[in-house]
């Protein structure tokens, strides 16, 4: 079995609707640079580096976004950015980016994984993924497990069995018992306590024939219908024989098509941070904030406020007096403020615009 250095895939389809107003359908949360000058997704591809070169990491993206995403990483071979022309959920992603890998290299291992999470050191977060990959070069499919800081509620959640084995820097490999959904907080309280339980990262590593045999056990309907479109990939006829095979093609996750039926999944705990950073709260953790605990990103003046975040895009001055635990968001044409804790919700306001308008606040 091949040892080189394994290829990346990072999905980045997704929308980022609970970063409105700054998240839009047309700029998500992925292709923001939120944190710092540099956008998530092109953290995402600098990490992986030195151990992934940039010419072994592929993107799977939607239509969309696709033309943003080369110019944002104009490092990657242009036919490594691949357009879903619909969405139709993971399992579909994970299949084509098994095929296009697979035609790479009939032996490589995939590292899947989102373009959106905050994860470092970089050392540390290469070190786990080289045990994913050496461990996954024996068959099996390997997830990543984060040991929970607090009773999580926004995540999934893996329940581990017997270790296999644990590297001399303490990246540890244990069976995976299963996969449980989001839980309540009474049942995400008891999952801490047990120590049985990780974090779902979302991220996986795999060879590409092993998930792909996978898929063809229990979900062969999928590989069918994207198998001849692989073959295609790089010529003219791609794009086409792409939108007609996916067209009707049912969604279904990869959580469900595979991880809840296969029987061989390993999951490796690695001692880097990670956060999904799921919400505006979740800057909260990662943004300076002055000594009353207010974040200024943009043209921000606060007069006796604590613990908010106060970020303008808009090109005029946020000015707050006597805030508390409030985020204020403004862009060119909306205004966003929420109580912190509740930025979970801003989902619904885009839920809301998508039912009644107006669609170009989306």
């Amino acid at each position: 079995m091949s040892h080189k250095a394994p290829y990346a895939v990072i999905m980045a389809g997704g929308s980022g609707t609970r970063f409105w107003p700054l998240s839009r359908a047309a700029n998500p949360k992925q292709l923001l640079n939120i944190l710092n000058d540099t956008t998530m997704i092109q953290a995402t591809v600098a990490r992986l580096q030195p151990y992934i070169p940039a010419e072994r990491v592929l993107v799977i993206t939607t239509e969309q976004l696709a033309a943003e995403t080369r110019r944002q990483l104009p490092m990657l071979p242009p036919e490594h950015i691949v357009a879903e022309p619909v969405g139709r959920d993971t399992a579909a992603c994970v299949c084509l980016a098994a095929l296009l890998v697979e035609r790479l290299d009939s032996e490589a291992t995939m590292i899947l994984l989102p373009a959106d999470q905050v994860i470092g050191p970089a050392d540390r977060f290469q070190r786990a993924l080289q045990v994913g990959v050496e461990t996954a070069h024996g068959g099996g499919l390997v997830t990543y497990g984060i040991t929970p800081r607090f009773a999580s509620t926004g995540y999934g959640y893996v329940k581990v069995a017997e270790e296999l084995h644990r590297s001399e820097d303490g990246v540890s490999v244990r069976k995976v018992d299963r996969f449980v959904e989001k839980p309540d907080a009474a049942t995400a309280q008891s999952y801490v306590d047990s120590g049985d339980y990780r974090w779902n990262s979302g991220i996986f590593t795999w060879r590409a024939d092993v998930v792909l045999s996978a898929l063809s056990q229990h979900t062969p309907w999928l590989v069918k219908a994207l198998a001849p479109v692989a073959d295609s990939w790089g010529s003219d006829a791609f794009a086409a024989a792409l939108a007609e095979a996916y067209e009707p093609l049912k969604k279904i996750s990869v959580d469900y098509a595979l991880l809840e039926q296969a029987d061989d999944i390993k999951v490796v705990t690695g001692d880097f941070d990670w956060d999904d950073v799921g919400s505006w709260d979740a800057l909260y953790d990662h943004l300076p904030a002055d000594e009353a605990g207010v974040i200024h990103q943009g043209e921000t003046l606060a007069i006796d406020c604590r613990d908010s975040l106060l970020l303008s895009r808009s090109g005029q001055t946020i000015a707050a007096i006597g805030l508390e635990g409030l985020t204020v968001v403004a862009t060119a044409d909306a205004i966003l403020v929420c109580p912190k804790g509740q930025s979970q919700e801003v989902k619904a306001i885009v839920d809301r615009l998508k039912a009644s308008g107006p669609q170009n606040l989306l």
